[in-house]
């Protein structure tokens, strides 16, 4: 009898599992970027503008939005990104958001993402995110997290190596940026 593997689970099951196990962990002692600007972002969609204490931060809500831009730039590589991919992509970033923002936001991000990537292109798109980046730490962050989406693909594909190798220079981080993120990822995602 031939030798049966056991079906794959689902993307987004398997990519929300092994983003969760690898921020554990990574046991950082401070929140990253993503999940602390998700913060800023769930609350401003939850009551209009600003909070009870004023507490918005207009460059903390381009930061969020150049992070989940750069992310889905790299899982909409391929150009083809169905809903079953629209689903898992909102599901691992909500997971990566430390779930500050609901599923419902992050779909209509996603569905305003897909238009302008659909108006623009990729290579508008990606110099979009860089002018809303103004520190070296964000935009290792951008980096961080579209290779992190890339890589809870089943792997970073020729297709989306090339989306963050485009990111990384319009970004202005070095030369091995994307090798070393890829590194990052992998270690925590094996562990």
């Amino acid at each position: 009898m031939p030798n049966m593997a056991p079906p794959k689970k689902p993307l987004r099951e398997d990519a929300t599992a092994r983003l969760r196990r690898a921020v554990e962990r990574a046991g950082l002692d401070a929140p990253s970027l993503l999940v602390v600007t998700a913060a800023k972002y769930g609350a401003r969609w939850l009551d209009t503008a600003t909070s009870d204490d004023g507490d918005v931060d207009p460059a903390a809500l381009r930061l969020f939005e150049a992070i989940v831009e750069g992310a889905y730039l790299v899982a909409a590589a391929d150009g083809d990104f169905d809903a079953a991919e629209r689903a898992a992509f909102a599901e691992v970033m909500r997971a990566a958001c430390g779930e500050k923002v609901s599923g419902e936001t992050l779909h209509a991000v996603v569905a305003d993402l897909s238009d302008l990537l659909a108006e623009d292109g990729m290579e508008k798109r990606v110099k979009m995110i860089a002018r809303s980046i103004s520190e070296a730490e964000q935009a290792r962050e951008v980096l961080r997290i579209a290779t992190l989406i890339a890589q809870v693909s089943q792997g970073v594909s020729d297709v989306e190596r090339r989306v963050l190798d485009c990111l990384a220079a319009e970004l202005g981080l070095g030369g091995t940026a994307v090798d070393d993120a890829v590194r990052v990822v992998e270690q925590a995602l094996s562990e």
